[in-house]
């Protein structure tokens, strides 16, 4: 499915996520007053075939600024979240991000994917309002100079670095082909399978692409089997790496198959069915299901006690995670927040410890984590956590 160019009202999908602002009420960047709430700005995809990414990320966000207002708020004052749906369109995302500022967001969180990043942070650098959490690991955010830009993810690099690295160690393959989204999102991911093999000695055997918002794989899938890989790893959307993986197996590919954390685990596993069995995808959050932090069990319990509908996720953790962090992010800088000084506290070596989920800042470092974690999707749809990859 191709999605438009142009943004509509119909387009627009205005949610605040916690407490509805009033009709026609702007946001106001510096509030001042105890009363006054902070308002956070969010442009990802709400429809479409990236849809449920934004969706987790948004309903994670939500439950922790729920979970910080029911505390009784940031120095009293609540967190609210303005979210407006770009439908994975860079296009719509720049015009989404100029309304949200034009409304005085406080900053924007929790933007949705590579090309719509790529499109919106400079509008964000332009008018100095901070850019937290991008669901994204593409290298460009995690530049020294972009101040402005708040991660908390591994970047792609570090995922397939760690996928290349268990796929040649572990499973004992050295024939790797990639299937790619043709954009700035799946060159990115390319450039780190690339970068990983090399350093191995290695290029990768076959390469295959498709177009973004589309699941038009097929051609790509034969390209990379006359290939003859050994594994294949999947630089997609859960929509088009699931048509992919299915007619793989129809096709009698026995090549193992990995995706990086944007694909969506849960997302792809509920595509996929029966097929998604042996699939694998790295990760950049722990197990939502897990306890081996104590992030795990406050994370469910947030999303139970706040969350409207969602079993736990990895997009919703992430999302609870980003969420979490802008809250102790301001209360660390007083009653009177401003961007600047938000800002300012991650410019300086500084720790946050989310429940055991380590993030540090300082002087030329906006990168938050580098953690990766490894998951396979069993063949009656469930996701466990695993420690490498084997044939």
């Amino acid at each position: 499915m191709s999605e438009g160019t142009h943004l509509t009202r119909r387009d627009l999908l205005r949610i605040a996520a916690l407490g509805p602002l009033l009709a026609g009420r702007t946001a106001v960047a510096e509030q001042k007053g105890a009363a006054a709430p902070i308002v956070f700005g969010q442009s990802a995809a709400f429809t479409g075939p990236a849809a449920e990414l934004g969706l987790q990320m948004r309903r994670g966000i939500a439950a922790a600024f729920s979970e910080a207002n029911a505390a009784g708020g940031i120095h009293g004052r609540r967190l609210e979240l303005l979210a407006y749906d770009d439908r994975y369109e860079p296009e719509a995302a720049i015009a989404n991000t100029r309304a949200l500022i034009g409304r005085g967001v406080f900053a924007l969180i929790g933007a949705v994917g590579t090309p719509t990043s790529q499109a919106a942070e400079p509008i964000a650098r332009a008018h100095g309002v901070p850019f937290i959490a991008p669901f994204t690991g593409a290298e460009f955010l995690r530049d020294p100079a972009l101040t402005g830009v708040v991660n908390i993810r591994a970047s792609y690099a570090e995922e397939t670095e760690r996928i290349v690295e268990t796929l040649i160690e572990d499973a004992g393959v050295s024939r790797i082909g990639v299937l790619y989204q043709d954009d700035g999102y799946g060159r990115s991911g390319l450039a780190g399978v690339r970068a990983a093999l090399d350093r191995r000695g290695l290029a990768p055997v076959g390469l295959g692409s498709y177009l973004r918002n589309t699941t038009a794989v097929k051609t790509a899938l034969l390209a990379l089997r006359s290939s003859g890989p050994e594994a294949i790893i999947i630089i997609g959307a859960y929509r088009p790496s699931a048509v992919f993986t299915r007619w793989a197996r129809k096709l009698g590919l026995g090549a193992i198959i990995a995706n990086i954390s944007f694909v969506g685990a849960n997302a792809l596993a509920e595509a996929l069915g029966p097929a998604g069995e042996g699939v694998y995808v790295s990760q950049v959050v722990p197990f939502p299901g897990g306890d081996s932090l104590p992030l795990l069990p406050q994370y469910r319990a947030a999303l139970a006690a706040h969350a409207t509908s969602g079993e736990p996720s990895f997009g919703s953790l992430e999302g609870y995670i980003a969420g979490r962090l802008t809250a102790e992010a301001l209360a660390r800088i007083g009653a009177e927040p401003t961007r600047a000084a938000f800002l300012a506290l991650f410019s300086e070596p500084v720790v946050f410890d989310i429940g055991g989920f380590v993030l540090r800042y300082g002087p030329g470092n906006n990168r938050g984590s580098e953690q990766v974690f490894l998951t396979m999707i069993g063949g009656d749809g469930s996701i466990m956590a695993v420690d490498r990859i084997v044939r």
